[in-house]
């Protein structure tokens, strides 16, 4: 049974701004130490990819918080929510501390999925209860 639908659309230009401005506390802000460490690697190959790669990461991340119907809301915070790929390269939420105890006590699964062009990022999210 899905229990909750997001979706979010982000300007890149924008989280261009926020980069120029706080540097790499905005982006710390944002991304847990996994993404963190990710999206420094790959803003150091090539910086337009790093920008995209939080815009991305922003993006699900506020699609996740609207299907679980919290926004941005205590357990749900930026950090506790990792936007992560699977081998396969497919992307997949990992939830830790208190927002994976709410989830889990709500048997909450989630499907994700992001994409960006040019000047936007954009993620789709599906929150289903499990079946026991």
């Amino acid at each position: 049974m899905i229990y909750g639908i997001g979706t979010d659309i982000c300007d890149v230009r924008r989280i261009r701004a926020g980069l120029e401005r706080h540097g790499d506390r905005f982006a710390a802000r944002i991304l847990n130490d996994a993404e963190f460490a990710t999206w420094k690697t790959r803003s150091a190959r090539w910086p337009e990819r790093g920008v995209r790669y939080l815009a991305t990461r922003f993006s699900a991340k506020e699609a996740f918080s609207k299907a679980i119907g919290l926004g941005m809301r205590l357990p749900m915070t930026w950090r506790a929510c990792e936007i992560a790929n699977l081998p396969c390269g497919a992307p997949t939420v990992v939830l830790h501390g208190a927002l994976k105890d709410w989830c889990a006590a709500r048997r909450l699964g989630v499907h994700v999925s992001v994409t960006d062009e040019t000047n936007y990022a954009a993620s789709f999210c599906v929150v289903e209860v499990r079946e026991v």
